[in-house]
């Protein structure tokens, strides 16, 4: 099949392409960046938007700006640019982890990681990583600019908080502590699939302790989140396999399982369960 007729803009510069979609939101106007998402959905006639706003020539778009406490990544950055950590440290090191897990390599090289927030997809690498750190989204329409933090943003499975005239003009992740270790892992069915569910954690070490606890899980609800009540079975214990098995027990407690085709919620909770205590065993390996 082949996209619905639909009108394509090009602009030079920020505003132009803000001015655009604030114009072309009513008709369903979309932007473009990757479209790894857009473009497949548009070719099989899913999705049908009248207009679309290439932002591949804003110079800006592209760039990634290391802060002082946090990493601005701007909405044209392409999975591919983490294969190499972007920053010193421990951030830069769970990046270049995680990227290589999403899809496949050719998809790597044009889809963007703003792109995957903008699409909320409950299974995405990279919506994981923004609930797990906090991180803090900017968006920008002709309305101005707002900071949506992630716990606020993800609202289920394809759903956010971002408005229809809203782009994403960046996305902030919070620079890690030099002395965090993190763990992650996450399973599909083949290589480069969806995953069904992964699990990512992070914590510090003190006296032997652990502290400043995250655990996020994605693919396993309709949107990613951190997990409170596994966080606090690890908050200020002694790292080991026993505390890790309680901590994945509770997280497959709390959550509420997609059920599909692919698996009954029964599956999904054993599959949280396994994938939490591997992530956090793997923490060991990154410590030091």
């Amino acid at each position: 099949m082949k996209p619905a007729s639909f009108r394509y803009y090009a602009p030079q510069h920020a505003a132009e392409a803000v001015a655009l979609l604030g114009e072309h939101a009513p008709n369903d106007g979309h932007i473009l960046a990757g479209g790894q998402s857009l473009v497949p959905m548009m070719t099989l006639r899913l999705a049908r938007p009248g207009a679309l706003i290439d932002i591949n020539n804003i110079p800006e778009f592209a760039e990634i700006t290391n802060r002082s406490d946090s990493l601005s990544i701007g909405p044209c950055v392409r999975h591919a640019a983490f294969h190499e950590p972007v920053v010193d440290g421990v951030l830069g090191a769970l990046l270049s982890e995680i990227v290589n897990h999403i899809a496949h390599y050719p998809i790597r090289v044009r889809g963007t990681f703003c792109g995957s927030i903008a699409h909320g997809d409950p299974s995405s690498e990279w919506c994981l990583v923004a609930a797990a750190l906090d991180a803090q989204i900017q968006a920008r329409s002709v309305r101005g600019e707002r900071i949506i933090n992630a716990r606020d943003y993800f609202r289920g499975a394809m759903m956010t908080a971002l408005e229809a005239e809203e782009l994403i003009e960046a996305v902030q992740l919070p620079m890690l502590a030099p002395d965090s270790v993190f763990g992650f892992y996450e399973f599909s069915r083949r290589a480069g699939d969806y995953a069904m569910a992964a699990a990512l954690a992070v914590y510090r070490i003190e006296e032997g302790r652990m502290r400043d606890v995250r655990l996020a899980l994605g693919g396993a609800e309709d949107y990613p989140r951190r997990i409170s009540e596994a966080e606090a079975v690890l908050e200020g214990a002694n790292p080991g396999a026993d505390v890790f098995q309680r901590a994945a027990h509770a997280a497959s407690q709390s959550i509420d399982p997609i059920v599909d085709a692919q698996s009954s919620g029964e599956f999904r909770r054993d599959l949280v369960r396994t994938i939490c205590e591997r992530a956090l065993a793997r923490m060991v390996q990154h410590d030091g």
